[in-house]
């Protein structure tokens, strides 16, 4: 590693810092997590989070620490469809793995070691009976006794805990009005709360990098339909129950969910504080946004734009002019980042539109944001009551030509543009009717 490396990371994560602070984000910590040698790392990284002004709720689960309880006790387990049925008689194993849990995540979260990341950090636990529950009951025949689901999150209740800086602990556990208390699945506590305080992320732990595919690739991004889509034909699991948590928070309003690594060293700040993360994004449609672009949008444009006017596949466009054409420009934002861009000049006694400055950036040209721009450029065109495309290129005209673009030749061009045309560039002129 370089030795200014931290410094340029550093530099480049102020705008996720700025954009985190102040927000709501709910973690979940599922028992294998909490068993980790790494969940020491992750403790830091909280506390690092609730230093910068994250408002954090952490749900943690205890299945393998309740089946070692049984099986101290010799108690058989049952599951029906991966869910454990918890008669009356293993409600004390539970509550008993549950509590020294908690007890552990609180002193781990105490602590302040001179020459740790945690000294003086000082930071405020608080946990408590803010999830009501009720039973599952009888499914497919079977009574799942002691096992529940979430009936009703204390909103206001962690508001006041959250607003004054304490990082409140949810268990897997939820009380009902008669005195019961339920074991409840942490994914689903997790996505309840996450939905119910509106919640800006929900960061779920997993033991892989996320979300992989038949092959075993990480998959970086979907969307809930895409998500839901998978979840059609994922076998019952943890890792399916980790999915549909992730979709259900979005559904019901939270923007973002995150799976990421309890084995990664830093996956959670990754995740946080870069533009990719560390791990699967779900995220409902409008995470990504094509839309017309605004003044507040021309230091990204050229940013992004400026390496391939140095290679010369642009023409160079100034501040100024960028300013004066910007009603003109169609950008791909990406997490409050500019990753593509395209300028659409009209010629209306032509009925011809000039498709120009088109750029996205390297890291999503695989991804389809290209056809996306150009979809939206082509739309746009179209309710303008263009008849066609013309665009000047001098490196990419086969990606034009794979688009329904022809050749064509400049005196094809719309007079005003057919004077102004730069010899010297000698671009070769593309035509698309626009149908």
């Amino acid at each position: 590693m370089k030795s200014n490396d931290w410094l340029h990371g550093f530099r480049h994560s102020s705008p996720y810092i700025n954009a985190h602070r102040g927000r709501t984000v709910v973690l979940t910590l599922g028992g294998e997590a909490i068993a980790h040698d790494n969940l020491i790392n992750i403790i830091h990284d909280i506390t690092l989070l609730s230093s910068l002004g994250v408002r954090l709720v952490v749900a943690f689960g205890a299945r393998p620490q309740i089946q070692a309880r049984l099986d101290e006790a010799g108690q058989p387990s049952s599951f029906h469809k991966g869910m454990r049925i918890t008669p009356e008689e293993h409600l004390p194993c539970a509550m008993e793995a549950i509590g020294a849990l908690r007890s552990h995540l609180e002193s781990r979260l105490s602590m302040g070691l001179v020459n740790s990341p945690m000294h003086g950090a000082r930071i405020r636990v608080s946990s408590g009976n803010y999830v009501a529950a009720r039973p599952m009951g009888v499914l497919d025949g079977i009574d799942h006794g002691y096992t529940g689901r979430v009936r009703r999150v204390d909103v206001s209740g962690m508001e006041k805990l959250l607003e004054q800086g304490h990082i409140v602990l949810l268990p897997p556990m939820g009380y009902s009005p008669t005195g019961d208390a339920f074991n409840l699945s942490y994914e689903d506590v997790g996505s309840q709360v996450a939905a119910a305080l509106k919640a800006e992320k929900l960061i779920m732990f997993t033991g892989h990098q996320g979300v992989v595919d038949e092959g075993g690739t990480l998959i970086r991004e979907l969307t809930v339909r895409q998500a839901t889509d998978r979840l059609a034909v994922t076998e019952p699991g943890p890792d399916r129950d980790l999915l549909k948590a992730a979709c259900d928070a979005c559904v019901k309003g939270v923007r973002r969910s995150h799976i990421i690594s309890f084995t990664q060293d830093g996956a959670l700040l990754e995740e946080l504080f870069t533009r990719d993360g560390s791990g699967t994004l779900v995220s409902d449609d409008n995470y990504e946004q094509i839309r017309g672009a605004r003044v507040e949008d021309i230091g990204g444009i050229v940013e992004l734009i400026q390496p391939l006017e140095e290679q010369g596949i642009l023409v160079r466009r100034s501040r100024e002019l960028l300013e004066t054409e910007i009603d003109c420009f169609i950008v791909a934002e990406r997490d409050g980042t500019i990753v593509g861009c395209a300028a659409l000049y009209a010629w209306p006694e032509e009925k011809a539109g000039e498709l120009s400055c088109f750029a996205v950036d390297p890291a999503y040209r695989r991804a389809g944001r290209g056809d996306e721009i150009f979809a939206m450029v082509e739309e746009k065109a179209r309710a303008m009551g263009l008849t066609q495309l013309f665009v000047l290129t001098t490196q990419t005209e086969h990606w034009f030509r794979e688009r329904g673009f022809h050749t064509s030749n400049v005196q094809a061009l719309p007079g005003p543009k057919l004077a102004a045309y730069n010899t010297q560039r000698n671009s070769k002129v593309f035509v698309k009717p626009l149908a």
